[in-house]
């Protein structure tokens, strides 16, 4: 029987068979009787401000709260977010595997299964200890996704809004485009380079269109370079971003785009020295015209910036609904996955210890605790609006200060946004309102067009495979550090000489194990292990001005 199919029908058989238990079984835990210690990865981002990841108020508030009701010890590791596999590899040679492994991309679990990671687990007996986390897997068809070579590794937290999120944005220099001429901002890709060589002629930015170094995983995502309608064998050969497709005709065309604006001087020269907070520093610098992060309700970088640059004025870059016939992009775009974190269990875990990680994650689920671990204290991290919805103070930083975006990298175990009343008292909820511009109008626009290109079909999910992909797991780290190599010779090559290097390198990158992670990807659709492309038929959509 097709495995894909497999996975779901046993999802559903599973629906009718297990009693869906009821939340109250979370007060009705007994503390263990000999203390069990728990460890739970926690993303370090490496920004400043922000409080120690291992060890602050919040980690200490799950202690006292849930750690020392039940006699379990909760620690944290920090996990750098730039290096995560190479993180968990030396945790697990050193035989010091977190109680609890999770990350948003499923090849990222998919391989620490292949490589003996994780342990298998009954998800009835998931159930019964969490059964709040599990019913709502159930509502939002995720079991599916839980299941590798037809055994139990995994559970989902939940993403809303995963295909039309709206968290991380790209701020732009609005001032800049109006001093050459334009009362919007450029959307398609020939217009926008055009934009940059006017800023660049006019003297007011040497570089505008910035530009960091690469780093492998999720970089040159190509998805509005692709041609329409999608093949949908392509799509799984090749879709996937964790290794980047370098000889797929897409990421060809997205690179001589990269060479383009290299050779014309739009380019910081020195982008493959520039790392993420080198990125920031320049546009707060007055250097780059644009800068993307998640929004939250503190943004320290937009107050630097206005502190730098007390007259500018900035926009939020629209979503790209149009085709553009002249650089041959299109308003294709990556959904999120529609689940939040992948979250497995280590292999050396013992029953009391998964029993108190799956304790840990129902009681974050419940209403109240996991209100409080998002949002803070009444009066000190937040206070309550006109119509009782919850309104961050986005400058507190007292001693109750909270982790990167108000905990994010604590809660996303459960659930991946903060979500109280409609999705406009969210996007104005979680952004800054004590800055020289309010950007909630924008964003909601934002949100909106992104729904009308989604609903057109351009909203593009990557395969999710119901098997490990070996050659994924052997290859990636080589292919990753290779692609960084051989795409920043592609960008800053002679454009007269880009065809013939591209062709050369693609053939390289084949030999080097590509075509085996893309001859799998065949192998694993053509015998049903892989998810299905909804969207194939996508033409021309138009926004609304």
């Amino acid at each position: 029987m097709k495995k894909i199919l497999a996975l779901v029908l046993t999802a559903i058989m599973m629906l009718s068979v297990l009693p869906l238990a009821s939340a109250e079984s979370a007060t009705a835990w007994e503390p263990f009787a000999e203390n069990v210690s728990i460890t739970i990865p926690v993303y370090d981002r490496g920004q400043a401000g922000v409080p120690n990841v291992e060890d602050n108020y919040w980690t200490k508030w799950i202690q006292e709260n849930f750690g020392d009701k039940y006699n379990i010890t909760v620690n944290f590791v920090a996990i750098p977010r730039t290096d995560v596999m190479t993180k968990y590899s030396m945790l697990a040679a050193a035989d010091d595997l977190p109680t609890v492994l999770m990350e948003y991309d499923y090849p990222k679990v998919s391989q620490w299964a292949a490589d003996g990671y994780l342990t298998t687990f009954n998800m009835d007996d998931f159930a019964a200890v969490a059964p709040t986390y599990y019913n709502r897997m159930v509502e939002n068809n995720q079991l599916s996704f839980t299941q590798l070579n037809g055994e139990t590794f995994l559970v989902a937290a939940l993403r809303p809004y995963y295909d039309t999120a709206y968290t991380f944005q790209t701020f732009v220099r609005m001032d800049w485009l109006r001093q050459v001429g334009y009362d919007y901002v450029p959307v398609k890709t020939s217009e926008w380079n055009e934009a940059m060589q006017k800023i660049k002629d006019a003297g007011i930015a040497e570089h505008p269109a910035g530009g960091v170094m690469v780093t492998g995983v999720g970089s040159d995502q190509n998805y509005a370079w692709r041609t329409w309608p999608l093949d949908e064998k392509e799509w799984a050969m090749y879709g996937d971003y964790n290794i980047p497709s370098l000889s797929w005709e897409p990421n060809k065309n997205l690179l001589k785009n990269e060479n383009y604006k290299y050779n014309a001087g739009l380019l910081n020269p020195e982008y493959y020295l520039t790392g993420t907070e080198d990125e920031k520093t320049n546009f707060i610098n007055g250097e780059y015209y644009q800068y993307a992060a998640y929004i939250s309700s503190s943004m320290d970088w937009l107050n630097a910036f206005y502190e730098a640059n007390p007259d500018a004025e900035l926009a939020i870059a629209p979503v790209g609904g149009e085709i553009d016939e002249a650089s041959g992009t299109n308003p294709g775009y990556r959904t999120d996955n529609p689940f939040g974190m992948m979250v497995g269990f280590s292999k050396d875990a013992t029953e009391d210890q998964l029993k108190a990680a799956w304790m840990y994650m129902e009681w974050l689920t419940q209403d109240e605790n996991l209100f409080t671990f998002q949002w803070g204290i009444e009066g000190e991290n937040f206070n309550y609006d006109e119509n009782g919805l919850p309104v961050a103070i986005s400058d507190y930083d007292g001693e109750y200060k909270q982790g990167f975006s108000n905990n994010k990298d604590y809660w996303c175990i459960t659930i991946e946004a903060r979500q109280a009343g409609t999705i406009e008292d969210m996007i104005k909820n979680n952004l800054p309102h004590d800055l020289p511009q309010d950007f909630t109008d924008e964003i909601v626009k934002w949100y909106n067009d992104k729904v009308q290109v989604k609903d057109a079909g351009w909203a593009i999910d990557n395969a999710k495979w119901g098997v490990t992909m070996e050659a994924e797991a052997e290859y990636q780290t080589v292919l990753t550090n290779l692609y960084k190599e051989y795409r920043d010779k592609l960008t800053m090559c002679a454009p007269e000489e880009f065809d013939a290097l591209y062709d050369q390198f693609a053939q390289e990158y084949l030999d080097a194990g590509y075509q085996e992670v893309i001859d799998e990807r065949a192998e694993a659709y053509e015998a049903g292990y892989s998810t299905h492309m909804l969207n194939t038929e996508a033409t021309e959509v138009e926004l609304a001005k």
